[in-house]
């Protein structure tokens, strides 16, 4: 993206309600510099709204997350954001790196729509991935977001927010409020922008009550998500991570997709010379297929799901 483009995201990329009591819903995008599809989503929906002015209850809030590495198509500039919302971060109010001053900006902007002025406050975090990907929602599974995520039509992931300290997800669950994040595939990939659109617009349904039909790109709009990107709802849970330090050289295997089954004894990646093969018959989650990160592979077994 060009400097130009960067000073066209404004941080809160709109706001709309129609002045009726109800929720708060919260998206946020671009927490990643190089996960540029969720801004885009948000733009179109927020168009929609102004164009339609369908009646909601509540109000939706767009935010843009790391702008300087936006800018750069960068993931991050000094550190990960999606990793500096520790608590402690927050309780000694570092803002000693680019991303922990985001932090606090984004901290600021949610501040402005307390708790006490709606009904329920809602967070739905976009992303994409680095390999190409079917479409995922990834819960923490506390408060009650773990049934507010399976109302949703695509694959669910549990548990990744307890092995990875410092997500937004992490922040916002731990202030009391319900969501998730959605990886919408893979960073370039034209249908990232088609997912990140529609999960927003179900997210407005469930949340806000909006009648879709009054929305002009109804039912495309849901319909290229839910109907033709999106796979058969499953529930997944996390049960390895494979960490990396930034010393480490780690090259993952070529050809490794979200959600395929790999089985014991296979080979994975190599790291500082060494091979990492398979411990498990399950599924791979995440590859690395990117410059920075230090998140090399996780490992994922399918669970049945039972609400409450």
């Amino acid at each position: 993206m060009s400097q130009e483009t960067d000073n066209q995201i404004p941080r809160i990329i709109g706001e709309y309600s129609s002045n009726k009591k109800g929720p708060l819903l919260f998206v946020t995008a671009g927490i990643h510099g190089n996960e540029s599809s969720g801004v885009k989503a948000l733009e179109e929906v927020f168009e929609q709204l102004e164009k339609a002015k369908p009646e909601i209850e509540g109000k939706i809030v767009g935010v843009s997350g790391n702008h300087k590495a936006l800018n750069q198509n960068k993931r991050y500039i000094d550190e990960d954001l999606n990793r500096v919302w520790t608590k402690e971060n927050i309780q000694q109010k570092k803002a000693e790196t680019h991303e922990q001053k985001e932090m606090w900006e984004i901290i600021g902007i949610l501040n402005q729509y307390p708790e006490e002025d709606y009904t329920k406050r809602y967070f739905l975090d976009c992303h994409t991935t680095s390999s190409p990907s079917l479409p995922y929602v990834s819960v923490q599974v506390v408060n009650d977001n773990d049934e507010w995520a399976h109302k949703f039509p695509t694959y669910i992931i549990r548990g990744f927010s307890d092995i990875i300290t410092g997500d937004i997800d992490h922040y916002l669950s731990r202030i009391g409020m319900t969501g998730f994040v959605f990886e919408a595939g893979q960073h370039e990939d034209e249908t990232s922008v088609e997912n990140h659109e529609g999960v927003i617009w179900l997210a407005l349904k469930e949340a806000c009550q909006i009648n879709l039909t009054k929305i002009e790109t109804y039912p495309e709009c849901i319909n290229r998500f839910a109907e033709k990107n999106a796979p058969e709802q499953k529930t997944f849970e996390l049960i390895h991570r494979h960490g990396l330090e930034d010393s480490d050289v780690f090259e993952m295997e070529p050809g490794y997709e979200n959600f395929q089954k790999v089985e014991k004894g296979e080979l994975l990646a190599k790291q500082n010379g060494n091979e990492i093969k398979s411990k498990w018959n399950a599924r791979i989650f995440m590859p690395l297929y990117q410059f920075q990160g230090n998140d090399g592979f996780f490992i994922i077994e399918e669970v049945e799901y039972t609400s409450n």
